[in-house]
């Protein structure tokens, strides 16, 4: 019998925190992905994000899901509403007004759950800009996120933070042009970042696995790896062929109808890390 490389990855069964887009719309714009003049089918919305959840469930996640905000068409984005580690919550304040409801939902979902949580007194947007590795978390700044909670997250968590600095407005967040593959390495889009951020990330990783633009432009780098299992955008068909080469089991799924307000797999998904 042949071994291939997908045989070596190991899957480690994670728990998530969804939000069902039952309200979701592109009513406003505070990225260059939504343009209301376009709208969006909160219905087809439900369905393509049942399909995720039902994928997550299939692979032996467990999901567990909050309750969706009637004038709050974002917070299915669930990534952004806080970062857990430890069992510990840091919570998130929005940038933009229109979303900033959204963090003290997060934040009181976790409370009354008995996790110890921390509002936070910087500008973060949660798992946007926070990637959780075994040893580090790589804090994303340039759009949504302030340096100081980066420092403010790192006093809370006791988890170093790596900096890096975005540059691109369509990558607004760390988690659409990054995502952690599991044992210690990542994938990236390298246009987002800016040169010394680079330099950083080939000193850190350099056997990354890399995605170009096109893989980008449709949210590819905004996927979910449990160590085996990548679920990723079906439209990014290179980064699709990339990874399974490198010994991945990709797992497709279609969220156009999110994507228009600028939302992928991961941008759905909280990961609560204990």
């Amino acid at each position: 019998m042949t071994v291939g490389l997908s045989d070596h990855r190991v899957a480690t069964t994670r728990h998530f925190l969804m939000c069902r887009p039952q309200f979701f719309g592109v009513t406003y714009s505070i990225n260059p992905w939504m343009d209301p003049s376009r709208g969006a089918d909160a219905a087809t919305a439900v369905r393509q994000w049942e399909a995720l959840k039902s994928a997550y469930e299939s692979l032996g996640h467990k999901v567990s899901v909050i309750d969706p905000v009637d004038g709050l068409p974002d917070m299915v984005f669930a990534a952004n509403g806080a970062l857990v580690v430890d069992g510990k919550v840091y919570g998130a304040r929005f940038a933009h007004q229109e979303r900033a409801a959204e963090a003290p939902a997060y934040l009181d979902w976790f409370a009354q759950r008995g996790y110890p949580v921390k509002e936070p007194a910087f500008t973060n947007e949660g798992e946007g800009d926070f990637l959780t590795l075994d040893e580090v978390i790589l804090a994303g700044t340039g759009f949504r996120t302030d340096v100081a909670a980066h420092l403010e997250a790192q006093e809370f968590l006791g988890r170093p933070m790596i900096t890096l600095r975005l540059i691109d407005p369509r990558f607004y967040h760390l988690d659409t042009a990054l995502f952690a593959l599991g044992d210690g390495n990542v994938c990236y889009y390298p246009g987002a970042f800016s040169e010394g951020s680079l330099r950083v990330l080939r000193r850190i990783f350099p056997d990354a696995v890399l995605g170009d633009e096109a893989d980008a432009l449709v949210l590819g780098l905004n996927a979910v790896s449990d160590g085996r299992n990548v679920i990723v955008n079906a439209e990014a068909t290179g980064l699709r062929d990339t990874l399974t080469r490198n010994g991945y089991d990709v797992v497709p799924v279609e969220l156009t109808e999110l994507r228009k307000a600028g939302g992928g797999p991961k941008c759905c998904t909280l990961e609560i890390r204990l």
